[in-house]
């Protein structure tokens, strides 16, 4: 998926836990030759091969096909801010990153006309999916790391293991407690820096939480810094400082849940947390300052209370 992957885990026996690291590691390959879109075999890109070519719906793994309902799902219940078929817009950005390029308005709508979940047909009863759009592209990049570091704890769980974290790019799923511990410590980074932390850290046991901002991809325009969160409505990255936590009882939903309320209006970003029993901060930049808004359970999160939210 083209992101950094961590596993943490506290065994008795070392062998036994060096076996089940490469347990991990072995589903994580099994699962990105599925998801990822840098891999051009990759079912998800066989897949997009088919589009507005295939008559008839295409099969897909059980594994594929779950992701995309999930996807679905979260494109539904965040008012259309989380969107997988953004592929053509997404890739269009990430080739402007490295390039320092920045696309034509004309070029950014010509490949936004390419998504919509309207274009993507699923047919329930055989597992099935038809992209009825010529050159549509799905990206999983806001889902699939929540996804499969969930189902790494989920292996992990069901092998006995009680204390464990994994950490997909920042997508981070944690079992149990360290040694000496009450949970796991973790620190949340200030909007646009790469170093400098909250004051604050947070304490998660049993949860997953992710953290979405621009500080590792963004490109510079015209004084603006545009994020490599692609706001659907526009088919540019949204240009906010602000940085996006969530802590939900399951890593996929913290993941997706992050990059919609990044789009979402404080409120609605929320309203849609406190809707799906997630806890979310979000941290603006005004004047150069940390301003936090959050729901109210985010504070018990806090290893001091903060008194910062508004």
């Amino acid at each position: 998926m083209g992101s950094p992957l961590t596993i943490i885990l506290y065994c008795q026996d070392s062998i036994r836990a060096n076996s089940l690291s490469k347990q991990c590691f072995q589903l994580v390959d099994h699962y990105v030759d599925i998801y990822s879109d840098y891999i051009d075999s990759s079912e998800l890109n066989r897949l997009c091969a088919t589009a507005g070519k295939a008559e008839e719906p295409t099969v897909v793994s059980p594994e594929l096909y779950a992701i995309l309902w999930d996807s679905k799902s979260a494109f539904q219940q965040s008012e259309g801010t989380f969107d997988i078929t953004l592929g053509p817009v997404t890739r269009l950005w990430r080739k402007a990153r490295k390039e320092k390029e920045f696309p034509s308005d004309s070029l950014v709508k010509a490949r936004l006309a390419l998504t919509g979940f309207t274009k993507m047909q699923f047919d329930t009863v055989r597992k099935s999916i038809l992209l009825l759009q010529h050159d549509m592209q799905l990206d999983l990049g806001g889902i699939a790391q929540g996804y499969i570091a969930q189902k790494l704890i989920d292996l992990l769980k069901q092998e006995g293991i009680s204390t464990a974290l994994v950490n997909v790019s920042g997508d981070i799923v944690a079992i149990g407690a360290p040694p000496g511990t009450n949970g796991w410590t973790l620190g949340i980074n200030m909007p646009e820096s790469e170093s400098e932390l909250l004051p604050k850290h947070v304490l998660i046991k049993d949860m997953a939480i992710t953290t979405s901002g621009d500080v590792y991809q963004f490109l510079e325009h015209n004084g603006k810094r545009y994020s490599h969160i692609v706001n659907p409505a526009t088919g540019y990255g949204i240009t906010s400082q602000r940085n996006v936590t969530v802590i939900a009882a399951d890593g996929t939903l913290a993941d997706w849940l992050t990059k919609a309320c990044s789009i979402l209006p404080v409120g609605k970003a929320k309203k849609l947390a406190a809707s799906l029993h997630a806890e979310v901060l979000i941290v603006v930049l005004k004047k150069g300052k940390p301003v936090l808004y959050s729901t109210k359970g985010f504070k018990k999160y806090w290893k001091q209370i903060s008194s910062q939210f508004k």
